[in-house]
């Protein structure tokens, strides 16, 4: 190893977490002491399946005002930060937990407080399964539009039921619709739907950032479930349940409930 190239990696490395929520994956900082800022050039390369770690998206654990355990940030893989990503809040739960801030958490995300539980929790296997609390949905805003709904649980989704979802263009029809820019004029996260015979629904999505489908969405399997009125969805990379009430006006106390992994610990340097 070169001289001196150890005093190199210890000024331009940075610890990394990388975790997944039924396949949906993310490179997490715990950025609480260094405070670091990150371009979009930065992020968009760490982010890239080969130039970088690989990832949906990019996440830091950053201190918080009194009363929350931690504040949520999240970057797309483009590098340009996000609203909010369910299943980020629940994976970047799981790395609070890991951090020793507990297992019930209250932090603040891109559209406001939530609050999260970890259900369980392998340290061996280091997977788990984590609720959390999304926010709440007015019936109004919850409309007709195209040949489907579309409603912001967090981040907007239009969802539409279609036939042969497994067989169906996902990424040429969710790009074409992601882009309508008349009736989405900051673009939209396209999600499709098909019941299936044991009752569950399938979701497939398109989502706007990462611009390709994504194995599981968080914030979109929410919007499906109260589209379809279906409690229990299956997407590419796994299961989800989702609950929540609807008193005619709203959707109050929605909850997404589905599994997260560490995958593994890194050191990123840039070059």
């Amino acid at each position: 190893m070169p001289k001196g190239f150890n005093r190199f990696i210890d000024c331009f490395s940075m610890e990394f977490y990388k975790f997944d929520g039924a396949g949906n994956d993310f490179v997490i900082v715990d950025n609480r002491k260094a405070m670091r800022t990150f371009s979009q050039a930065e992020l968009e390369r760490l982010c890239h399946r080969r130039f970088g770690v690989g990832a949906d998206g990019f996440m830091t654990l950053e201190n918080a005002p009194e009363g929350y355990d931690f504040e949520m940030r999240y970057y797309n893989s483009d590098g340009l930060p996000g609203s909010m990503c369910g299943n980020g809040g629940r994976c970047i739960a799981a790395f609070a937990h890991i951090l020793g801030l507990g297992d019930r958490l209250r932090f603040l995300g891109f559209d406001g407080p939530h609050t999260a539980e970890i259900l369980s929790w392998d340290p061996d296997q280091c997977k788990g399964v984590v609720r959390l609390a999304m926010r709440s949905i007015p019936a109004a805003e919850v409309r007709p539009c195209l040949e489907g709904t579309f409603l912001d649980t967090g981040s907007p989704h239009y969802v539409q039921r279609v036939s042969d979802l497994e067989h169906f263009d996902v990424v040429g029809e969710g790009r074409r619709i992601r882009h309508m820019a008349d009736l989405f004029p900051e673009g939209t996260n396209v999600d499709f739907i098909e019941p299936l015979p044991d009752g569950r629904l399938f979701v497939r999505t398109y989502e706007r950032g990462v611009e390709d489908e994504t194995w599981a969405c968080g914030t979109g399997v929410t919007a499906c479930a109260i589209v379809s009125g279906n409690h229990n969805l299956v997407a590419r990379g796994g299961e989800f349940s989702v609950s929540f009430d609807n008193n005619g006006t709203s959707f109050d106390n929605v909850h997404l409930v589905g599994p997260v992994s560490l995958n593994f610990i890194g050191q990123y340097t840039t070059l």
